[in-house]
């Protein structure tokens, strides 16, 4: 192998050769950004136009909506798409008057090729703000309501396109994706104004249990709380150890504070009713069965 020789001068006319070629695209970046300036300063205000002009639209839109009877997460949805509709329109103004060479055709064709890369890069976002969408569309659940759905239960706050605040019983706030809550089912315990309730009331073996049924629907009928309107239930269930068992139901307040009230009024009446009416409300018995005999009445030195 032949190595031609350089001469120390053409490494050196290399290197500054390179170095010009260097900076003239240094001062030609800087007389780009230069003369862009202006147009630079006019999308920054169309820009800042755009944030006042959404806030007013949004206002706007408030008003309107407020003299219907449109729900608080459709009035949500209505704003958020105000809202952003304005503000497509004026990032594309924007972009355009930065690079006049940007026709509003090539964008919205930018756009469309960068909305199904970011679509594969941030499928989870977008299936959230879809779902948030339909929720806000459809007419149950609306804030307020009291729901259940995966092992979550609490009130509904807030509803956003990415996700729902559900204040737990315990008084924690859960953010909840709105996939979540369109793919599973969601049990609305507020839906309407009352729902049923039941407890199981047990009595001795030796009951009347007509007598006893009578006793018990009588005792539910007295509590304020109950709707006697929509009737009493109470059914012989089950012969349970000790014990025949009434399933007793009744209707009254459907959030789970009323709930709880109504179901404890009615057992305290139930126990009142069956202790006046001396009927029994047996303990669970329990029987031991020995191998052999068990001596009674010796002294332990005559057992052994």
């Amino acid at each position: 192998m032949q190595t031609v020789p350089v001469a120390p001068g053409e490494n050196f006319d290399t290197t500054v050769n390179t170095f010009a070629t260097l900076q003239d695209q240094l001062v030609e970046m800087g007389e780009g950004i230069v003369r862009a300036l202006p147009n630079m300063a006019i999308a920054l205000v169309i820009l800042v136009i755009t944030w006042i002009f959404a806030k007013f639209a949004v206002r706007i839109a408030d008003r309107l909506i407020g003299k219907t009877e449109m729900r608080p997460s459709l009035k949500n949805l209505v704003d958020t798409l105000v809202k952003l509709a304005i503000w497509i329109l004026g990032l594309m103004i924007a972009l355009t008057v930065m690079m006049p060479g940007l026709t509003p055709a090539s964008l919205i064709a930018g756009l469309g090729i960068g909305a199904v890369a970011i679509g594969f890069a941030f499928q989870d976002i977008f299936e959230n703000f879809l779902a948030g969408v339909l929720i806000m569309l459809r007419e149950k659940m609306r804030i307020g309501d009291v729901i259940e759905c995966d092992g979550i239960t609490g009130k509904v706050e807030h509803i956003t396109l990415r996700e729902t605040y559900v204040r737990k019983l315990s008084g924690e706030v859960t953010l909840v994706p709105n996939s979540m809550l369109f793919k599973n089912p969601v049990e609305i315990l507020t839906d309407v104004s009352q729902r049923r309730h039941e407890v199981l009331a047990g009595v001795s073996y030796d009951t009347d249990l007509d007598q006893a049924a009578d006793v018990i629907r009588k005792a539910v009928e007295s509590v304020d709380a109950v709707d006697n309107e929509k009737g009493i239930d109470v059914f012989a269930c089950e012969f349970n150890s000790s014990s025949v068992d009434f399933k007793v139901r009744w209707w009254a307040g459907s959030s789970p504070r009323n709930g709880h009230e109504s179901r404890d009024a009615v057992i305290r009446a139930i126990k009142r009713g069956l202790d006046d009416a001396g009927i029994e409300i047996p303990f669970p018995y329990i029987t031991h069965t020995f191998k052999e005999r068990v001596p009674m009445g010796t002294s332990p030195g005559e057992a052994a």
